[in-house]
């Protein structure tokens, strides 16, 4: 079945847009990652498995979809964690947790949900609390050219979206923080956001299209 779903996700994606991706050379030689990505439109969901011939990852997607009887076994066979994302979810954690020390990688979007003004949107801790207390490395990621009013009105003209991907070099977040953890996790959030933001065109930065972290990181003086 995992051959099936590459060849289609393969045949109708090259079918409706034109992916470029870059920043191959700096995904970790072994599983055991985090790519975190932004998250423009409907169409970043399925970019993690066009880029990445190994399929050794999984997707944490919103509980909501799980009531979809596709979309339920659709999960099954490209490891969906289905997760509740408006409050503590230690079961969903618990799963994360187990398949990244049995080697796979998280593909996650900080943010939680796409962008429908099409600007990233601050990022929630969960990751940044997983990564950190875990010592997991971190693989940021940008996408852009998604945005559905783009994807949906080239669609409807019969044009392919061009969709550009890039990986920028893997970092690990300071160890687990011991005092005011809320506010430093979120420090350690848009740690990861602004190195996502750094390769985005400035009309996607939203949030952190301001932030002195970004700055920084495009004035090359980390």
């Amino acid at each position: 079945m995992k051959k099936f779903l590459r060849w289609l996700i393969h045949f109708v994606l090259k079918a409706i847009t034109k992916i470029n991706v870059t920043g191959y050379e700096n995904l970790p030689a072994k599983d055991g990652f985090v790519i975190a990505v932004n998250h423009l439109g409907i169409l970043d969901a399925p970019m993690a498995y066009y880029a990445l011939d190994d399929w050794n990852l999984f997707i944490p997607v919103a509980e909501k979809w799980e009531e979809n009887p596709f979309l339920r076994w659709l999960g099954k066979h490209l490891n969906f964690i289905f997760i509740n994302r408006f409050k503590p979810d230690l079961k969903a954690m618990r799963e994360m947790i187990k398949r990244m020390e049995e080697g796979q990688t998280l593909v996650i979007a900080p943010e939680g949900t796409r962008a429908r003004d099409e600007k990233m949107a601050q990022g929630k801790p969960g990751v940044a609390y997983l990564a950190s207390k875990l010592g997991w490395q971190i693989v940021p990621v940008a996408i852009s050219g998604t945005e559905d009013r783009l994807f949906f009105g080239n669609l409807k003209h019969f044009r392919r979206t061009h969709i550009k991907i890039v990986a920028g070099k893997p970092f690990m977040l300071p160890p687990f923080p011991r005092e005011n953890r809320e506010e430093v996790l979120q420090e350690y959030a848009d740690e990861i956001m602004c190195r996502i933001s750094v390769m985005l065109p400035e009309k996607n930065r939203g949030y952190y299209a301001e932030h002195p972290r970004l700055k920084a990181l495009l004035a090359g003086t980390e």
